[in-house]
């Protein structure tokens, strides 16, 4: 199906992509897992998450293979790749942005439309615990799909909160309460985290960690903040117009909301997703989340794709 994995289309930390083709001629991205790291649950979890949906902004798994300890997972192939490499530049200021704001926008209430069909479209409430630009893929239209569900929980519709023996996801987009449990319980609103500062980071193409940016070594969400507070222009390089004034403002505040520290303060995916279709002047402006920019990490919990986002310490 892989022509013996000639084409590899990425590498995480549980297995590696490979591009292949069906014998219908069908392309296909084959996700064969690392026999060392995976001990059956991130398989078990895909396999079961992913096959109790079906949405145009979930990825399409076609089947699988379980043979012995050889374990893959067979998806719809996506000609774009990942959200990663369209919203992380070297040098922004540089060169033209690859996506314009209509299409980010877009982008962005496409993956708000998928996490509130998985958190109450489905029989069964579907928690991801890994959103992030790498677990994004761009089909040719630019339609945006979730994809790797290694880290899901499931849980009945009518409950939201989960129990977790430890903490999993990616450093810089883990929700806070996933790691210090006296900030609230893990729910559906910790992938609401993870949205916001996805959102927030698809806004900065980096900034929040280039030196040379504009605002200098300052936390882009802070910074922003402190801009949005006192009424300022954003200051981002690529804002050329109104429009995309007003697209990249309305991202800003749908973020600023979703990295509310305490969990009761962010809004469930269902209001977020009203609130990037609505009308900017009737956007509540949030309250202030706690900032702190410590150390710069590379180290992920449960998985293996470095984030360049830092999370929020806690007091």
């Amino acid at each position: 199906m892989t022509n013996k994995y000639r084409d590899k289309l990425s590498e995480g930390g549980f297995g590696a992509v490979y591009k292949g083709k069906l014998s219908d001629g069908c392309l296909v991205a084959v996700k064969v897992l690392n026999k060392a790291k995976d001990n059956g649950e991130s398989f078990l979890n895909e396999v079961v998450s992913i096959s109790r949906t079906s949405h145009v902004n979930i990825v399409t798994l076609f089947g699988f293979c379980f043979e012995g300890r050889k374990r893959a997972l067979i998806y719809e192939f996506m000609p774009n790749g990942s959200l990663e490499k369209f919203i992380r530049q070297e040098n922004p200021s540089d060169s033209n942005r690859q996506l314009n704001w209509e299409t980010l926008y877009q982008i962005a209430v496409g993956i708000a439309r998928g996490l509130e069909y998985l958190h109450q479209g489905c029989n069964t409430r579907i928690l991801h615990f890994d959103i992030k630009p790498h677990n994004i893929l761009l089909d040719d239209d630019f339609c945006p799909k979730t994809s790797d569900f290694g880290l899901a929980k499931l849980c009945p519709r009518k409950e939201s909160m989960v129990s977790m023996a430890d903490a999993r996801g990616t450093i810089g987009y883990i929700a806070p309460e996933v790691f210090c449990r006296n900030i609230g319980r893990v729910s559906h609103k910790s992938d609401v985290y993870s949205f916001g500062m996805m959102v927030l980071e698809m806004v900065g193409e980096r900034e929040n960690v280039n030196a040379e940016s504009n605002h200098g070594s300052e936390y882009f969400p802070q910074w922003i903040y402190k801009r949005l507070e006192l009424d300022e222009e954003l200051g981002i390089w690529s804002v050329r117009n109104e429009d995309d004034k007003q697209r990249a403002r309305k991202m800003i505040v749908v973020g600023l909301w979703c990295i509310q520290t305490t969990p009761s303060n962010r809004p469930p995916m269902s209001k977020l997703l009203e609130m990037l279709q609505g009308n900017l002047d009737s956007l509540e402006f949030p309250p202030k989340p706690f900032f702190s920019s410590p150390p710069r990490l590379s180290t992920e919990v449960d998985v293996d794709s470095p984030s360049s986002l830092i999370p929020y310490q806690i007091p």
